[in-house]
């Protein structure tokens, strides 16, 4: 084993990479919506990401949730959200959630994020189906019926949140040209009503696996192509007009300026495809609402996987959001990042025997340091981090591998080393942890 160390340390020895240098590897979904020929900050990186998270978390009619987000390598935060326990209009039990991903700036999606639900609930088909609810915002029977009435009313409130913002003074003046994508979940006693318009997603986890996803709207996708090249545009480089890498959004309004045409034919459309599910209280865990900059690095059953673990290790939701978004920033996101959790009565609780493993496992983790600091005075956090990847630690949390140890791993080495050579390596490089997990999945 000190023979591999060595090895493998001096491998990775003087491989630090400077903060600015745009990783590679986990671009799994094709380009940043951000458009490519444009002017101003629009995909701009800064020279060190801004780690700094906001979070909050909430509980009420048998849900707990929370949220974090992180601005990280981009120069602006253009990430929004909403969390509603307890809706207005005598829906006392139902409950909303969303987060908007903006690009071009951060005024339409701050909008959506402010008036989305307020738009919807105005609606005449929500506010009938309302109505006509025998108990509080419960539907009654033959609700299946009821139930496509929301989401009726649900795409009503995108298509008309959409228009108002179009008299925004900032828009109207053609100042602002941002644009946003929206994914929502509306979550009443027996549905949960999903809204997607854009690349950011929701998940629907049931018995420990992805049980429903929305779809991303992407120039490539044929149907999306089909509309946007009957509305006289082009897919190059799998961007409308080769600029702009989503299908649709609300706001980018000089991309809906196509005389003769509604709304929902334009380059770009604002409707949100919209899906709905039954609730099961014996298998519904919890549903994810996540923009791309958490997608673009972890897959739907790494997240999935990743959570449900967690779940099982600790109450603290706020924590189990924020350490998603760590591992995202070390997995080499470049965008901002914005999670939502929304747990069911049904999701994982903590276990002892899943405690022991997880303390079994810090254990080993912190022999392991322990030794590689004694045999190689000089490591870094970060060669420490590849050399552990390389030896495949049994029990590391599925879906996050051992950067979701990232922060005990930190803990240990500034333990063993100085501050004054450990503060520089424990803010660490995207690359290295990069090659980490290039090496964890070897």
């Amino acid at each position: 084993r000190n023979d591999k160390t060595r090895r493998i340390l001096k491998q990775v020895a003087g491989a630090a990479v400077p903060w600015h240098v745009k990783p590679r590897r986990f671009e799994r979904r094709g380009p940043s919506k951000r458009r490519l020929f444009s002017s101003g900050r629009m995909g701009a990186f800064l020279d060190k990401p801004k780690v700094e998270k906001h979070t909050e978390g909430g509980q009420g009619n048998g849900l707990r949730y929370a949220l974090a987000s992180m601005q990280g390598w981009r120069v602006e935060m253009e990430d929004a959200h909403c969390a509603m326990v307890g809706l207005p209009c005598g829906l006392d039990r139902w409950s909303f959630f969303a987060v908007f991903d903006g690009h071009a700036g951060a005024r339409v999606s701050a909008h959506c994020a402010q008036n989305l639900l307020d738009a919807i609930i105005q609606t005449d088909e929500f506010a009938h189906t309302v109505a006509a609810a025998s108990d509080v915002g419960e539907l009654p029977e033959g609700g299946e019926e009821l139930a496509e009435r929301v989401a009726t009313g649900i795409r009503r409130g995108f298509l008309c949140l959409d228009d108002q913002m179009r008299a925004l003074p900032e828009v109207a003046s053609g100042e602002d040209k941002s644009g946003s994508t929206a994914v929502c979940a509306l979550v009443s006693p027996s549905h949960v009503y999903f809204a997607n318009c854009g690349d950011s997603r929701a998940l629907l986890c049931r018995n420990g696996q992805p049980a429903f996803t929305t779809r991303d709207h992407k120039p490539i996708n044929p149907g999306e192509k089909e509309r946007i090249q009957r509305a006289g545009g082009s897919v190059m480089i799998q961007r409308v007009n080769g600029s702009l890498a989503v299908s649709r959004a609300l706001g980018d309004f000089e991309y809906k300026q196509v005389a003769g045409r509604g709304p929902c034919e334009q380059l770009v459309s604002p409707e949100p495809e919209v899906t709905v599910q039954a609730r099961d209280p014996s298998s519904d865990e919890f549903l994810v609402l996540a923009c791309d900059g958490i997608w673009d690095v972890m897959s739907n059953e790494e997240l999935c996987q990743f959570v449900h673990h967690q779940l099982c290790i600790s109450h603290n939701l706020e924590e189990l959001c924020s350490a998603v978004i760590d591992i995202c920033l070390y997995r080499g996101s470049k965008d901002n990042m914005s999670i939502v959790l929304v747990l069911f009565p049904g999701a994982p609780s903590v276990s002892d025997e899943a405690l022991q493993h997880d303390r079994e496992l810090n254990q080993l983790i912190e022999k392991r340091i322990t030794e590689i600091v004694s045999e190689v005075s000089e490591a870094e956090l970060n060669n420490i981090i590849q050399t552990l990847a390389e030896e495949e630690l049994p029990g590391l949390p599925p879906g996050g591998g051992i950067l979701a140890k990232r922060s005990f791993i930190e803990e240990v080495y500034s333990k063993l080393k100085p501050p004054s050579t450990s503060s520089e390596s424990v803010k660490g490089h995207s690359h290295d942890c990069e090659q980490a997990e290039e090496a964890a999945s070897h």
